[in-house]
């Protein structure tokens, strides 16, 4: 994965409403009238937000008949995970390091 594709997921994901939209299909594929509901917004302003969830490849667009049905597509999202979790041994070392100094200033108050 490069640099500017985690870039396009981590931009699509900062945003609430876009999380929500990926929420919402991680429940199975659904309309974009279907995504305007819960939102509250607009059905253009649904669309640009799907738009950006498109151009970072969380979702796709397919054709039914008269509808273009959306859907969640996972693979970019593990690729996120996979480049956070290789900080996870920095946060997990610091986090011992503070566990060992909580010990160590419990053994001093004893």
């Amino acid at each position: 994965m490069t640099a500017a594709q985690l870039d396009l997921i981590f931009g699509a994901l900062s945003d609430p409403t876009r999380r929500a939209m990926l929420a919402q299909l991680a429940r199975g594929e659904s309309t974009v009238n279907a995504l305007v509901e819960p939102s509250g917004l607009s059905q253009p302003t649904v669309s640009k937000h799907l738009k950006i969830l498109e151009q970072a490849g969380l979702v796709s667009r397919g054709r039914a008949a008269q509808t273009r049905p959306v859907r969640l597509e996972a693979a970019p999202l593990a690729a996120a995970a996979q480049w956070i979790d290789h900080y996870k041994t920095f946060w997990t070392a610091s986090y011992d390091r503070l566990d060992e100094y909580l010990q160590d200033l419990k053994g001093e108050e004893s």
